[in-house]
This record gives structure tokens, C-alpha cells and sequence, in this order.
């Protein structure tokens, strides 16, 4: 099963082809160093010797699938979060290359199995448990043939994703298909990470796809939408309150722990403070250091709070911020109201109050995104607003958990891994009511 995977979104795309590529359109055999780049006069194909005009899309496959190698400069990873950053990157399988809108995009298309290989890799370090690495091997693949599977049917089906409701009280939106038009996924965290075949390191993460290859996660025999997170806080979320109105069974809200302590459900305003400042005894509460470097990657370990957390803004950092990342001039914010809280306490739905307008913003997205320069590790969070002479200060947000929460908790996962739960146990704790079948 071919996938293709959106890589780079540059105006100019800059790559080496390690071994013999041919390009369908184009004579002779290609090798080296390249980029297509963009301009006024049109689109050129430069090497260090020369530049040629070409017309796009441009597709480079290898003549040696097991030994040609793509790779792409000045890749970006982790856009728009805190630990963002630029690095080379290598792929297996071909190139292509397209134009969207006012800039290009480097699209890899390989085998599924290839695919997954760098992505649980990706996610989390190639050192992880072998368990760990099988479950996520299939979550993984699950969610991708899943995506695919409803690409189809909206295509058949000729409707349009609608992901955004607003009007003058409400701006309500979550982030999924609507993104992806030309290919299946892309390569960040917006989807699953997937950063090269280099970085698929160990013969655990070979034998982890090998011994799972085309098992996937099933309800009433449909593959699973199966989501995961870095770390849940404690209790997992409901897929329908971080994505669309949709209910997915075995994406309900899960207690993070061995023992059956599932708090009241769902956690509503006058539990949230509880909740999301305790320190409760679940499996991703952690901070063994061993288990934490085998299943973060370098740049995740330098993220050290993330079950419990807290963030201070002055009114002017946090109104300036809104107005910056939604683009809603509130003017200077005087309250932050939670309306509707999923039952982890995620916060779904948050009115702004400001001096020139208020608004209920959401989903957990949206809110993340609205008040962080990147993105606040969750949406469970309380609000404490400080003064000093009767005058507001600013905001401190305390929050719970890093990521949208929805599925398997990383850190949680990790955690059973270490204490010698099987594949099947993780699988079966973060996915209740979901079976394991094989596609392929």
C-alpha cells in the first residue's frame, strides 16, 4: 500500500538524490544535488551547473527502490511549537514535487510499512520497549489507513469538510482532514511525525513493524481513528470534544492508572481546581528519567513540566497574544470563563471578556493556540486572575497534561511498557471496545 506524506512547504525545495532517479516527463537519469524553485517567470529545476525551466508536478522515482535515498534540506519540525527547528532529512521511496497555492511541496510517496518505520521512530525514540513500539506501530497504522479510508469517502460522497463554526458569539473550530488535500498525511505533529528513515535506529523498531505488519485497530470491523498524546494529565478525552461531533466508542475518557480510582466524570468547574492541581498516582505521573530518555526524543526531554504545569501572563502579554494569534482585537482582556469542559477538564469552550469585545472560542486547539506564543501544552488548565491595588495584574494558567489527550497517553504507555504490560494490554487500556484485525 503506497502513501504519500507532505514534507516540505518551501518557495524553493532543495534535495540530493543519493543514487539513479528517473523523472517521467523528463529524458535521462537523474543524481546529485537539485532545486526547484519558484519565481515570477515560472518554475526551474537548478543544479550547481544549470537551471532549466520544467513544468510541475515533477516526480523522481528511484531505479534501485533498497538502496536510493531522497534527501531534503532545511526541513522544519515541530512548526509553530516550542521546540520548532530546521534539520536534513533522508526517505526512502519517490519525490514529487507540487505547486499549492503561493508555494511549493515536497510530497514522498513510499510503502505504508516503510512509512511506519521512521514514524514510531519519530514519535518517540527508537530505544523504547519493544511492547511500547509494537502498540504504537499500530495505532499509527491504524490512524493513517483510517484518514485514508475517509479521504475516499468524502470524495465519493462530493461533500465538503466543514471544521469551523462563527458567527459575532462563537468562533468553534478543530483541526483534521480539511488541512490535506494533495497527498494522505504530512509530516508533523499535525498529523504523526515522520522525520526520515534515519531515524529509525534499533532492530526493536524493525521488529515491531515486522511482527505487527498490517494488524490495525477495528470497531464493528471498521479501522480505528486511533489518536494519541504525549501525556494525558491522568484521563484520557473523548475524541468528540477535541475533533468533530463524531462518537468513537473506544475514544472515551480512561482513568491513567492500574488501580479503578476514576474520578467523578466528567470534571466540571468545581472539581477542575482538584483535579488539575493534584498529583494523582497514574501510570504517565513519572519523572524516571530512564524511561523518560528511552521514549522522548532529545528535543521532547527539554519539556520537563508536562503533567502539571502553570504559565503567568500580564493582561497586556495575554490580550496582545490573542489578538496576535487569532486575530480578534478583544482589547485588554479582563476574564477568561471556561463554558464547557470536556469530562478529562479540557476546556472545549472559553469565553474571552475583553474591554472591546467578548467571544466563546474553541475547540482545545484554538485555545491552545490563542494564548501561548506556540501552543500551551493542553486546555486543561484553571484561571487565576492576580491584582495588586484592586487594579488586574495578569492571568496564571495551571494546566494538566501535554497534548489534546484523546487515545493513547505516550508517557502513560511508556510506563506500562516498563512494567512488563504486553502490546495487546496497552492497547486494550487506551482503547476499550476496539479489536485487533489484520488488514494485509
Amino acid at each position: 500500500m503506497l502513501i504519500s506524506v507532505g514534507i516540505l512547504f518551501a518557495p524553493a525545495i532543495r534535495f540530493r538524490l543519493h543514487g539513479v532517479f528517473h523523472e517521467k516527463n523528463m529524458p535521462g537519469k537523474f543524481s546529485g544535488e537539485y532545486s526547484v524553485i519558484q519565481t515570477p517567470d515560472g518554475v526551474f529545476l537548478t543544479t550547481p551547473q544549470q537551471s532549466l525551466p520544467v513544468c510541475l508536478p515533477l516526480e523522481f522515482t528511484p531505479e534501485t527502490e533498497e538502496t536510493a535515498r531522497i534527501e531534503l534540506t532545511d526541513v522544519t519540525i515541530g512548526i509553530n511549537f516550542h521546540w520548532e527547528r530546521q534539520e536534513n532529512q533522508f526517505f526512502k521511496g519517490s519525490l514529487k514535487i507540487i505547486a499549492e497555492e503561493d508555494h511549493l511541496t515536497a510530497i514522498n510517496i513510499l510503502d505504508i510499512e516503510d512509512y511506519l518505520l521512521s514514524v514510531i521512530s519519530s514519535e518517540m525514540k527508537a530505544t523504547s520497549s519493544l511492547e511500547l513500539l509494537k502498540a504504537h506501530a499500530i495505532i499509527s497504522r491504524s490512524w493513517l489507513i483510517a484518514q485514508c479510508e475517509k479521504s475516499a469517502e468524502l470524495k465519493e460522497s462530493g461533500e465538503t469538510y466543514q471544521s469551523t463554526r462563527e458567527n459575532e458569539e462563537e468562533y468553534i473550530r478543530w483541526y483534521d482532514r480539511e488541512d490535506h488535500r494533495n497527498f494522505d498525511v504530512c509530516a508533523d505533529d499535525h498529523c504523526q511525525r515522520y522525520q526520515g528513515i534515519h531515524k529509525a535506529t534499533t532492530p526493536l523498531v524493525n521488529q515491531a513493524i515486522r511482527e505487527t505488519r498490517g494488524e490495525v485497530l477495528c470497531y464493528n470491523h471498521r479501522t480505528c481513528d486511533a489518536r494519541f498524546s504525549k501525556c494525558c494529565g491522568g484521563l484520557s478525552e473523548k475524541f468528540e470534544n477535541v475533533w468533530e461531533p463524531t462518537s468513537h466508542p473506544y475514544l472515551t475518557t480512561i482513568y491513567d492508572g492500574e488501580e479503578d480510582n476514576l474520578p467523578e466524570l466528567p470534571v466540571r468547574e468545581e472539581e477542575a481546581e482538584k483535579w488539575i492541581t493534584g498529583s494523582p498516582d497514574v501510570f504517565c505521573n513519572t519523572q524516571d528519567h530512564q524511561i523518560l530518555s528511552e521514549v522522548l526524543n532529545d528535543y521532547d526531554q527539554e519539556t520537563h513540566d508536562f503533567f502539571r504545569w502553570e504559565v503567568y501572563y500580564t493582561q497586556q502579554e495575554i490580550s496582545a497574544l490573542a489578538c496576535r494569534k487569532l486575530g480578534i482585537d478583544f482589547g485588554d482582556i479582563t476574564d477568561l470563563t471556561p463554558i464547557e469542559r470536556g469530562e478529562s477538564g479540557r476546556i472545549i469552550r472559553l469565553k474571552v471578556t475583553g474591554s472591546k469585545r467578548s467571544m466563546i472560542i474553541g475547540k482545545e486547539l484554538v485555545i491552545r493556540k490563542a494564548f501561548s506564543p506556540t501552543h500551551l501544552y493542553s486546555s486543561a488548565f484553571i484561571v487565576r486572575k492576580e491584582w495588586k491595588d484592586g487594579k488586574l495584574q495578569g492571568f496564571r494558567l495551571k494546566g494538566a497534561g501535554w497534548g489534546h489527550g484523546v487515545g493513547l497517553c505516550q508517557i502513560g504507555a511508556a510506563v506500562m511498557g516498563a512494567k512488563g504490560y504486553s502490546y495487546r494490554e496497552i492497547l486494550r487500556h487506551y482503547f476499550p471496545h476496539a479489536t485487533l484485525e489484520t488488514k494485509y
